[in-house]
């Protein structure tokens, strides 16, 4: 049979035969048999992504005994895929067969925690691999040990990625001895892994021999808290780090102090989210003070950090030398509330900013009026995305002057302006006027207004509105709405 009649034309091979992406494919006991027969016709494939198809559970030794035949295969990626232990041992026995793999994602197969070694064990010293993306396998300690005592062969390794598996924070001193032989890493992720403050001390040990790392993501590890205050020097060996992401590490003040001395340092930095650590709040005057000396800083996420009116005036300030600013994140500080001016002053500066989130940040009338005639003097023309949710206290005036002016945001994709899940409140005169504005808007897609109540007149208003844009527009309204 001709390659094209073994699978569905929306299975088909692309690429001159050298990429089979079947990721979400849903694919069949059938289909996969058709794969089986389909991979001896292709002897240049370079990548195959069967990912999230449940149906490859229990079944891969049938994909693997093929392995032999599509040698120069490079990319492999089998995420979440609910394979069996089998599968697992299937699949190290096969990885022989393809010594140009360059990268493997496993990631959410449970079963893949505990046996580990039955799938790399074959690694040689000398390996191409490049990536290895673990996420959410159950690892155990005993699997951390083995990764420790792997990494010295994978000297070629760029991004590992081992997020979302608590039980290999027991096992992060062997990690650690291992990432000294990858002097290659880009990117490493631990998110969510069970770190505690003696794995900061472990992890700064490492850096220096990380020189080209990019990406260093630790966040939600609650126990790294208190962690930074007596090891963070090394930090500032990272000269090259792009993202550097602690949101929820339950960061204290002596880590702020010890990291104000680093952060700056980055030159490179290009993302920083320290959201979700709310002792941070009353700490971190001078570390955001001294963001001003990250010129090349393109995302900050602030949110949910308890800042005070200094802190968040400290901040205001430094935003003036951040000119490649594109994302801001600030919602759930209530201090923003009646000093968003010293924000919006500011904005002016910040001519390539995208995203502006103001959640939850007690914003009050005058605010969004400020707001209003800053976007009418052109300040916000590249804004993509606002969010302004659950700023109860702004009245239905204040409404009116925003939503007469919202439609000078010409690039403008998506606006949020729900009220809180515990309140609900009838629309205004406003409606007629975000509608005019939208009508106005070519890239509006998404319009977040959860729980406000729209009279009979303006649901007909909204209805002829939805007609004559042919529906382009979502209105989220929420439940029963």
């Amino acid at each position: 049979m001709e390659k094209s009649e073994l699978l569905p034309p929306q299975l088909g091979p692309t690429a001159a035969d050298q990429s089979l992406d079947l990721n979400n494919r849903g694919l069949t006991p059938g289909d996969l048999r058709a794969v089986v027969a389909l991979l001896p016709l292709l002897p240049d494939l370079e990548t195959l992504d069967i990912s999230w198809n449940d149906f490859v559970s229990g079944t891969l030794r049938s994909i693997t005994q093929q392995m032999h035949l599509v040698s120069k295969l490079k990319i492999l990626r089998l995420g979440s895929c609910r394979l069996t232990t089998d599968d697992v041992r299937a699949l190290g026995e096969a990885l022989e067969a393809i010594p140009e793999l360059e990268e493997l994602s496993l990631s959410w197969n449970s079963r893949v925690g505990g046996n580990l070694p039955l799938i790399l064990q074959k690694f040689q010293k000398g390996s191409k691999i490049r990536t290895l993306e673990l996420v959410d396998c159950d690892l155990t300690s005993e699997d951390g040990t083995f990764v420790g005592d792997l990494l010295p062969m994978m000297q070629n390794l760029e991004v590992l990625d081992l997020s979302i598996n608590r039980n290999i924070g027991a096992s992060l001193n062997s990690i650690a001895q291992g990432l000294r032989s990858t002097s290659n890493l880009k990117v490493l992720k631990l998110h969510s892994c069970g770190l505690s403050q003696d794995s900061v001390r472990l992890l700064d040990a490492v850096f220096r021999y990380l020189c080209e790392l990019k990406n260093l993501d630790l966040s939600c590890n609650k126990e790294l808290g208190g962690g930074f205050e007596d090891s963070s020097a090394q930090l500032a060996a990272l000269e090259h780090l792009e993202v550097l992401d602690l949101h929820q590490c339950s960061l204290t003040a002596a880590d702020v102090a010890s990291l104000t001395q680093v952060i700056p340092l980055l030159s490179s930095l290009q993302e920083l989210d320290l959201s979700a650590n709310r002792k941070m709040g009353s700490s971190s005057e001078n570390l955001l003070s001294r963001l001003r000396f990250l010129p090349a800083l393109r995302s900050l996420l602030v949110n949910g950090c308890a800042l005070e009116s200094e802190t968040f005036a400290a901040l205001a300030e430094a935003s003036a030398y951040l000119p490649a600013l594109e994302i801001v994140d600030l919602s759930w500080n209530k201090c923003v509330g009646g000093n968003l001016k010293l924000l919006l002053e500011m904005l002016k500066f910040l001519a390539a900013l995208r995203v502006l989130r103001l959640s939850s940040c007690a914003l009050v009338t005058e605010d969004v009026a400020l707001l209003a005639s800053v976007i009418q003097a052109g300040h916000l023309a590249k804004l993509q995305k606002l969010d302004l949710s659950y700023n109860d206290s702004i009245c239905d005036a204040g409404w009116a002057i925003f939503c007469q002016n919202v439609g000078f945001l010409k690039e403008l994709s998506e606006l949020d302006i729900s009220l809180r899940p515990s309140t609900s409140r009838d629309c205004g005169r406003w409606f007629r006027h975000l509608l005019r504005a939208v009508s106005k808007l070519s890239k509006i897609t998404e319009i977040g207004m959860k729980r406000w109540i729209l009279p009979t007149s303006q649901e007909e208003e909204l209805e002829h509105f939805q007609q004559d844009h042919r529906g382009s527009i979502h209105f989220d309204l929420g439940e029963g709405q």
